[in-house]
């Protein structure tokens, strides 16, 4: 879909690095390694999205970190757009609303890091019936075209997990507290 609307197979992987899970940073060599492509052809799109202000960098050492620029009056516009590209709205819709007793849901993965992989680990916290989102997640795979490997845990199975999820990039897609969908990061 994005592809469509931007010419730049480079800005489009820059896009969904950055917007996907804005807390997780990446370095110019970095995503030049990930994308197979040349510093260079990775630095112009670089430079090209610092000068509109889409993203921001950081001197860590003797590095530049470049993340999303969550101040950006198009940030929150610009996460949503990616997070549908992805599908993530489908999967809310079709899945986790359908559940019903879903405490919140989370990605890690691939997708977390920020990368268009085609496999979407989903982690889904509440009393959940196996059967049933089995079902639900292979008619959603066929929908966003992308594999989703679920993971249901209760309230206490997360408990004793947390530790080891906050170790990895992460995002929030649900939350029932809030009662409504969202696409936040953590650090």
């Amino acid at each position: 879909m994005l592809e469509s609307l931007i010419t730049s197979k480079t800005r489009i992987r820059l896009l969904l690095k950055f917007f996907l899970n804005p807390a997780h940073g990446a370095y110019l060599r970095e995503l030049a390694q990930e994308f197979e492509e040349s510093t260079n052809s990775v630095r112009v799109e670089l430079n090209r999205m610092a000068e509109s202000g889409l993203i921001e960098s950081k001197e860590e050492g003797r590095t530049k970190v470049y993340r999303a620029n969550q101040a950006h009056p198009l940030f929150p516009e610009i996460s949503r757009i990616v997070a549908k590209t992805v599908g993530f709205d489908r999967l809310i819709e079709q899945v986790i609303q359908r559940l019903g007793n879903v405490k919140f849901a989370f990605v890690t993965g691939d997708y977390a890091r920020g990368i268009d992989s085609g496999l979407i680990d989903l982690v889904l916290v509440g009393a959940i019936d196996e059967t049933y989102l089995a079902s639900l997640t292979k008619k959603v795979e066929g929908l966003i075209e992308k594999k989703i490997r679920a993971l249901s845990l209760s309230p206490e199975e997360f408990q004793k997990l947390e530790g080891r999820f906050k170790e990895e990039p992460y995002f929030i897609v649900w939350d029932s507290k809030k009662t409504c969908t969202i696409f936040s990061s953590t650090e």
